[in-house]
């Protein structure tokens, strides 16, 4: 009966090998949608690394992150959270915006 467990295990890393890999946990940054602004409207990452931005929508309605440069386009509906994943960056700016507000809701990663 120990076939069970090692393909229970082998199974296991079969479908780790596809999860999305954004480095250590230091490397998760959060941005907050709120008055239809980004906050924090600069977020500093560190350059030839893959990052994880959780972008929690605070305003009760949908906003949409997107970036040409970092070839990202994500609707986040009102209250909720998504989780982008970019990288790894050279060193640079990278501006993003909110296409639903994009007078207001605008910002940039710097990657150092």
């Amino acid at each position: 009966m120990r076939i069970l467990p090692t393909l229970t295990a082998a199974a296991v890393l079969a479908f780790s090998a596809f999860a999305p890999a954004a480095g250590p946990p230091g490397n998760e940054f959060t941005l907050t949608i709120k008055d239809h602004r980004f906050e924090p409207a600069e977020l500093v990452v560190p350059a030839g690394q893959k990052i994880r931005i959780k972008v929690v929508n605070a305003d009760p309605t949908p906003e949409e992150f997107e970036s040409h440069e970092l070839n990202r386009e994500k609707v986040i509906p009102g209250g909720a959270t998504a989780t982008i994943f970019v990288g790894p960056l050279k060193p640079g700016e990278y501006p993003f915006f909110g296409e639903f507000n994009p007078k207001t809701a605008q910002g940039k990663l710097i990657a150092k």
